[in-house]
């Protein structure tokens, strides 16, 4: 068997457990508004455990590194307290099982993904323009707390209203999104 025909059916593999679980994640955060440890720790360590049969202690190193790339914005969501860790968690089992180059790839599509489900969630719920004015508010706000510092952030101090009533209903399944962008970037990877 030559490496180029190997290499098709470890890709295969890859991509085939990623949306495989993914599909679950998003069947899971559905219905329980959850992505579970049940699914995400196994998930990662079989991710480490394939990384390190095919590519050795350097496609571990890069399984580790994809991880900590494609956990890193929802850990920080999660820390400013608009995602969830479960999230951030599979997210970063995904990139174990895919490595830098494919999981950056899906870490864009997952993001557009979840901006385009946000979008059409607010305008369903009639709430567009409140969401547009309040990203605005925290837009500005970041923007003066980098430029100035802390104490520049304190020209905005109140959260808007919006934000704070009606927040549960704004909120999407991000599992949704998380397979939405995992079957994008399967099409791309494989067209590419």
């Amino acid at each position: 068997m030559s490496i180029l025909v190997l290499g098709a059916k470890i890709t295969m593999l890859q991509w085939g457990a990623v949306t495989g679980a993914s599909l679950a994640a998003a069947l899971f955060d559905l219905r329980s508004r959850r992505i579970p440890n049940v699914l995400t720790l196994p998930f990662l360590a079989l991710g480490y455990a394939q990384a390190a049969w095919f590519g050795g202690l350097a496609g571990l190193f890069e399984a580790i590194a994809a991880s900590v790339l494609l956990a890193m914005p929802y850990v920080l969501l999660f820390v400013l307290g608009q995602g969830g860790a479960g999230d951030a968690k599979f997210m970063g089992s995904l990139g174990a099982w895919l490595g830098l180059a494919q999981g950056f790839v899906v870490l864009c599509c997952v993001a557009a993904a979840g901006c385009l489900l946000a979008v059409f969630k607010a305008i369903a719920s009639g709430r567009f323009g409140a969401v547009v004015r309040n990203v605005s508010v925290w837009t500005y706000s970041f923007m003066v707390a980098l430029i100035s510092g802390p104490k520049g952030y304190c020209l905005v101090k109140d959260t808007p209203e919006e934000i704070v009533e009606g927040r549960s209903s704004a909120t999407v399944p991000y599992g949704v999104a998380i397979f939405a962008g995992v079957c994008v970037g399967a099409i791309g990877v494989w067209l590419w």
